[in-house]
């Protein structure tokens, strides 16, 4: 399995599909759209004060279906894979997310992926959705979703969480071949999840490749246990990074709000592995934790009065696109095949925003030089 870059695409208003012919060149292995009701950006920091993304956009939260929207970039490509990254089986059934799929993988003609996860406490409590067990019940939606993928005429299923009587998914698969599933996970029971259940997989958080590669071991052997091939599964990761032209262009990148905030996905735990207490503290859980509504002033006030750049460092890629390329570089070694390189420090004003894809190409060029014909 050679190495290829997977390209982004937006799920915010404004939406732009008018860069599909380019990403279905060829260059990419697929492309992802992220499945989210709100960002993790706090809302008392996004303003006009903290910075000028303020003004060009109301508001971080200005998300489409990303369902959706690959059903529309499926009739405007014809080559390139579409994956969702992830959607979660909490605000969708699965009888519905098994029946999305199968409309969207005739629409591609047989290039849709189903990422799937467990979910996001932001994108989910707000709405009033049970977010109880949710890798139980993420579990028991897999299993959902291959049986009536895999059943003829009605089946009945008693579960914890979803239950099915007399229901029936007659729609063919195109081709006749059901699209594959890619599962983000980190936690020990979702990777051996993983294993037993996806075609692909990137995790939700690992911030070194011997962390990547641990997690990834996880993955396949319980796939194997499961009498799967587990060199089958393709690894993947979202390869959150932080890019400027020099030194002192990352050093003012740090030192942006919104950059700073990136923290906020990271727990005190894993901070702690690098030698930090975390600005939220000790019991911060990272992402389970974000409610950009009800993160105050005063406390992301706090919070960015306690970052200090080395936290960001320790955690991400970081320099020029060429330094980048060499980190993600490492992460190949440990197994990754499909890196999708994100620069974070767009989020540091418009003017990095404006470079940022730029960035990212060069990235993504210096990656692929780097891992030559042989991977």
């Amino acid at each position: 399995m050679k190495v290829q870059p997977a390209a982004f695409l937006r799920t915010t208003l404004p939406l732009d599909l008018s860069g599909l012919d380019q990403l279905d060149s060829g260059r990419y292995h697929s492309i992802w759209l992220p499945d989210h009701m709100v960002s993790f950006w706090p809302d008392s920091i996004w303003t006009p004060e903290f910075t000028d993304l303020a003004v060009a956009s109301p508001s971080p939260h200005r998300h489409l279906d990303a369902m959706a929207v690959a059903a529309a970039a499926a009739v405007r490509t014809q080559n390139v894979p579409l994956v969702t990254s992830v959607v979660d089986t909490v605000r969708r059934h699965p009888a519905l997310l098994a029946q999305s799929a199968l409309t969207i993988d005739h629409l591609s003609a047989g290039r849709f992926i189903l990422g799937l996860g467990s979910g996001e406490k932001e994108n989910i409590e707000p709405y009033g959705f049970d977010f109880s067990r949710p890798v139980s019940r993420f579990e028991e939606a897999l299993q959902v979703i291959r049986l009536l993928w895999d059943s003829e005429g009605p089946v009945d299923f008693d579960g914890k969480f979803f239950t099915l009587r007399h229901a029936r998914l007659d729609t063919e698969p195109y081709g006749g071949k059901t699209p594959p599933i890619w599962i983000g996970a980190s936690g020990p029971r979702s990777l051996e999840i993983a294993g037993r259940y996806a075609d692909g997989w990137w995790p939700t958080g690992a911030w070194t490749p011997e962390d990547y590669a641990e997690k990834l071991a996880v993955v396949r052997q319980s796939a194997e246990l499961a009498g799967r091939d587990p060199m089958a599964i393709t690894p993947c990761y979202i390869q959150v990074s932080f890019m400027g032209r020099d030194e002192d262009a990352l050093a003012e990148i740090l030192q942006a709000p919104l950059v700073k905030s990136f923290l906020l996905q990271v727990s005190a735990p894993v901070l702690e592995r690098f030698g930090f207490v975390h600005p939220m503290g000790p019991d911060w859980r990272g992402f389970h934790d974000i409610d950009p509504a009800t993160l105050t002033r005063e406390r992301i006030l706090d919070f960015l009065g306690r970052v200090e750049p080395e936290m960001i460092l320790a955690v991400a890629p970081h320099g020029t696109p060429q330094q980048v390329a060499r980190t993600v570089m490492d992460y190949v070694d440990a197994g990754l095949r499909v890196p999708k390189i994100l620069d974070y420090g767009a989020m540091a004003g418009l003017d990095y925003a404006a470079a940022s894809a730029e960035y990212v190409r060069a990235a993504e060029d210096e990656l692929l030089t780097l891992c030559g014909d042989g991977r």
